[in-house]
């Protein structure tokens, strides 16, 4: 989906927008390596106010190491190959 006025934008400069479904559970952000991690890091956690939670997401990307970031960036083009080859449609990981 795209919004009215940047479709708009998109045609007055002769471009032609890629019509896609807004979500696709095949490309969730929750699915990827940095989020999926994130995710354990929370479990079992309670935080009592924003400022916790904060901190939690500071410590937790402060102790990721480079390696950490690049092996995920490394995923995304398998990963949206399968997406690819599977036509959009749902497929267990």
């Amino acid at each position: 989906h795209v919004a009215n006025v940047t479709f708009q934008k998109i045609n007055q400069l002769g471009g032609e927008p890629l019509i896609h479904p807004p979500y696709s559970p095949d490309c969730a952000p929750s699915d990827y390596h940095l989020f999926a991690s994130l995710a354990h890091s929370l479990t079992g956690k309670n935080f009592v106010d924003k400022p916790h939670i904060k901190n939690h997401l500071r410590l937790y990307f402060a102790s990721k190491k480079p390696d950490f970031y690049a092996s995920g960036i490394d995923l995304l083009p398998i990963k949206w190959q399968h997406v690819i080859d599977n036509n959009g449609e749902y497929f267990e990981n």
